[in-house]
C-alpha cells in the first residue's frame, strides 16, 4: 500500500522526538533534553516550568506547521516503508529454490532491457529508472506467484491422494457396518468428513496450481512481447502504451490472488497485496553485487620512466 496520509498530530509527534545532529556527539534528542533541563530548573524556580512549556509549545507548533518539515517526515516514512518492502522481497526471493530464482532473474533482466538499461540494477540492486514503477509491480506480483507455486507444490508433495481415497473408502465401509446414530458411527462420520475435506483441498490446490502456472507464463510472455515491440517500434510513446497494458495484468492477477487469499494463508503464505505505489524493487543479491575492482597498475621501478 501507499500508506495512510499523515495527520497534524503525526507531525507533532515527529517534532517532539526529532533528534538534532551535534558536532562530536551525533544525533541527540535535544528537545527532550531541554525539557528535562527545564523540569529540573523548575524545582529551583517554578517559573522555569511555565517557560519550558511555552517554549515547547512554540517549538512544536512552528516545526509541525512547516511545509519543509512535513515533506521531510513524509519522505522518511516513505523510505521506511521502502526498506520494509525490500526486506520482504529479499526474504521471499531467498526462500525460492534455485530454478525459481533463475526464472525471476531472467524476468528482471528482460525488464531492464525494456527500459534500455544494460545492467538493470544500480549499486543498491534495484530498477532505478523513473519508468520502472509498473514493471516493479509486475516483478513483485511475479515473485508472489513463484512463492505461491512453491507452497502448493510442497502441499501436493506431502499429501498422498491415493492414501486419502483408500482411507475414505475404508471409513465408508466401517460406517456401513455399524449401528446408525451410535457414538462410533458419529466418530467415523466426523473422520470421514475430514478426509473428504482434505481431498477437496487437494483438488483445489491442483486447480490453483494450474492458474498460477498460467499466470506466470502470461507475465513472462507479456514482458517478452513488450521487449520485442519496444525494440521494433521504439520511442517513449510506444513504451508508455505497452506499460499501460501491463496494468490490466496487474489488476486481474491481483484480484484472483485476493479471492484466494484464504487458501494461500492456509498453506503458510503471506497475504500481501500488490501496493498502489511500490518502491523500487531490489534485485537478488547475485545481481546487485558490485563488480570486483581491477588490480592496481604496477609502479615503475627506480630509475625507470613511468
Amino acid at each position: 500500500m501507499a500508506g495512510e496520509a499523515l495527520t497534524f498530530w503525526d507531525f507533532v509527534k515527529a517534532a517532539f522526538y526529532r533528534r538534532a545532529r551535534l558536532p562530536l556527539l551525533g544525533a541527540m534528542p535535544v528537545n527532550q533534553m531541554a525539557l528535562a533541563a527545564f523540569a529540573l530548573l523548575g524545582f529551583v524556580n517554578p517559573g522555569f516550568w511555565f517557560l519550558g512549556a511555552a517554549l515547547e509549545l512554540a517549538y512544536l507548533g512552528s516545526l509541525s506547521s512547516s511545509a519543509r518539515f512535513q515533506k521531510l517526515v513524509e519522505g522518511e516514512r516513505l523510505q521506511a516503508r521502502q526498506r520494509g518492502w525490500e526486506a520482504s522481497i529479499q526474504r521471499a526471493f531467498a526462500q525460492l529454490p534455485a530454478a525459481a530464482q533463475l526464472r525471476y532473474q531472467a524476468l528482471l533482466q528482460r525488464c531492464g532491457h525494456i527500459l534500455g538499461i544494460t545492467t538493470p540494477v544500480d549499486s543498491t540492486g534495484v530498477l532505478s529508472d523513473l519508468r520502472a514503477g509498473t514493471l516493479n509491480q509486475l516483478l513483485w506480483l511475479f515473485l508472489r506467484l513463484l512463492s505461491s507455486r512453491e507452497l502448493i507444490l510442497a502441499t501436493l508433495e506431502q499429501v498422498k491422494e491415493g492414501e486419502l481415497e483408500r482411507d475414505v473408502q475404508r471409513l465408508q465401509e466401517r460406517l456401513a457396518a455399524v449401528e446408525a446414530d451410535s457414538p462410533l458411527a458419529r466418530s467415523l462420520q466426523a473422520t470421514l468428513d475430514i478426509q473428504k475435506k482434505r481431498l477437496e483441498n487437494l483438488a483445489a490446490a491442483r486447480a490453483n496450481l494450474a492458474v498460477v502456472e498460467a499466470e506466470l507464463e502470461r507475465i513472462e510472455q507479456q514482458v517478452r512481447l513488450i521487449e520485442e515491440e519496444s525494440a521494433v517500434a521504439g520511442g517513449p510513446d510506444v513504451l508508455s502504451a505497452r506499460l499501460d497494458a501491463v496494468s490490466s495484468t496487474l489488476l486481474e492477477t491481483s484480484r484472483w490472488m485476493d479471492q484466494h487469499a484464504e487458501f494461500f494463508r492456509s498453506l503458510g503464505g503471506e497475504d500481501e497485496a500488490v501496493p498502489a505505489v511500490l518502491p523500487r524493487l531490489p534485485a537478488p543479491a547475485s545481481l546487485s553485487e558490485p563488480a570486483p575492482e581491477p588490480p592496481p597498475l604496477p609502479r615503475p621501478r627506480a630509475g625507470q620512466k613511468g
